[in-house]
């Protein structure tokens, strides 16, 4: 991707692709008045964030190709800090592909690669990196929490507080530096051991940014929900319940799921995908004994276990089940229509508070277990005040500084305690893009869709 955005300008559809009622078509770039003016009529610019009805018309030909709204935003003041012109036509294909080739047919103009308008914004300093990606993830987006953590992250929250962090470091390294350099001068040690002790309480703020549980990764990822249980537990049949269709086969035939079967679904706006396991039981066949191993590697990486048990039998009989139990486990009771004594059922699961009684062919307790998964779910991983690390890079940025910095604190040496400090900054620096980050761009916006 070329960095010279001087003296081109790019293209791209910035709406969905497909068959549509409106399509917005964005330009950006010094050709985007040119662009303005070669191909609408009348061809004087609107005013600067107007709308403005022109007929689009090819300029090689003077065929009106259609009607449309345009927008023109002149540099500084866009998105992308460009002049970026923007025209909203028709949504067949035949009509975007045509102002398509009619743009591009001007010198100077061409089509957009992945992400490059994100980036042109980032390099005229209208974003940071951690803005930018939080425009992926509003692309993404298809829960309610994951469109409003992305929201948080566009506006800033996150991107502040890493440059909070970096405005620290650095303060506190200018009177190290200070230190080393006007050796001769009486430079008062309290003002450096305010910066130290500043620097301790960072090494705290950052430790507990880190231990979160990976919330905000988790949130934008998808959550992992495993049912687990005996064959004929139930367990298809309750995921086909919450998928409200036949997501899963579902056969009285011990061993009929045999594989993973996954279905994703939105939980009180948590991304959340439900993995129906195989049987757990000792069996000869290689292929279901397969599809256990695959059940309890798959019990390992769930956020929460949904141990399935059927009501008609003791749940702790089943060993291989009950064994599962833990801090992220509910108990699913099935079959509760067919449960003789179900009173004595729930007594003697009274020492288990987070069980759950259901029927999974009726339905009747599904409702109270989502309500219980979702309050689940929002005790480990709601928003809090503080913005949550929301990918891998970020986290290993941060524990980088964090190292560094408590590498700081312990060093017996002025010169080897600033160095730490400097590489603290410029790891807290590469979150946001402000230091060293040619070779994460490539990597970041290669990911975005075209026109964004």
């Amino acid at each position: 991707m070329s960095a010279n955005f001087s003296h081109e300008s790019i293209v791209a559809l910035a709406s969905a692709a497909g068959r549509a009622g409106v399509a917005v078509i964005r330009l950006s770039g010094p050709q985007a008045r040119e662009a303005l003016r070669r191909t609408c009529f009348p061809s004087d610019l609107p005013s600067p964030r107007h709308v403005a009805l022109r007929r689009f018309v090819d300029f090689r030909t003077g065929e009106l190709v259609d009607h449309a709204l345009v927008l023109f935003f002149p540099g500084p003041n866009s998105f992308t800090g460009e002049d970026v012109a923007e025209f909203q036509v028709h949504g067949g294909r035949a009509v975007v592909a045509t102002v398509l080739e009619v743009l591009c047919a001007i010198d100077g103009i061409r089509p957009a690669d992945p992400g490059e308008f994100s980036r042109r914004a980032f390099e005229n300093s209208k974003m940071d990196l951690t803005e930018a990606e939080a425009i992926a993830d509003l692309v993404d987006a298809e829960t309610a929490a994951q469109r409003r953590q992305a929201l948080r992250q566009m506006d800033g929250e996150l991107g502040a507080l890493y440059t909070g962090w970096a405005d620290r470091i650095k303060y506190a390294l200018a009177f190290i530096e200070a230190e080393i350099d006007f050796a001769d001068e009486d430079i008062p040690e309290d003002i450096t051991k305010d910066r130290l002790s500043d620097m301790k309480a960072l090494a705290q703020e950052m430790e507990t940014h880190l231990n979160d549980e990976h919330r905000g990764e988790r949130l934008r990822d998808g959550f992992m929900v495993a049912l687990l249980g005996a064959p004929n537990a139930g367990k298809s049949s309750i995921l086909n319940k919450l998928a409200r269709r036949e997501a899963a086969i579902v056969d009285p035939t011990p061993g009929t799921t045999r594989d993973i079967i996954e279905c994703q679904l939105d939980l009180g706006g948590y991304p959340v995908t439900f993995a129906d396991t195989a049987g757990l039981r000792e069996t000869v066949d290689a292929i279901e004994n397969e599809g256990v191993r695959r059940a309890l590697h798959r019990a390992q990486q769930a956020d929460i276990k949904l141990l399935v048990f059927d009501g008609t039998k003791d749940p702790q009989q089943d060993t291989a089940t009950w064994s599962l139990r833990d801090d992220h486990t509910f108990l699913v009771i099935n079959k509760m229509d067919q449960v003789v004594a179900p009173d004595v059922l729930r007594q003697s699961l009274l020492n288990e508070p987070r069980t759950v009684f259901v029927c999974a062919t009726s339905g009747e307790g599904l409702s109270e277990l989502v309500e219980r998964l979702v309050l689940e779910l929002n005790d480990r991983y709601a928003a809090t005040t503080a913005p949550a690390l929301t990918r891998t890079r970020h986290r290993l940025a941060v524990q980088e500084a964090l190292d560094h910095i408590q590498r700081a604190l312990s060093a017996d040496q002025s010169e080897l305690c600033a160095e730490d400090l400097r590489l603290a900054m410029r790891a807290v620096g590469r979150i946001t893009g402000r230091v060293d980050v040619e070779d994460l761009l490539d990597v970041i916006f290669s990911s975005f869709c075209i026109g964004k």
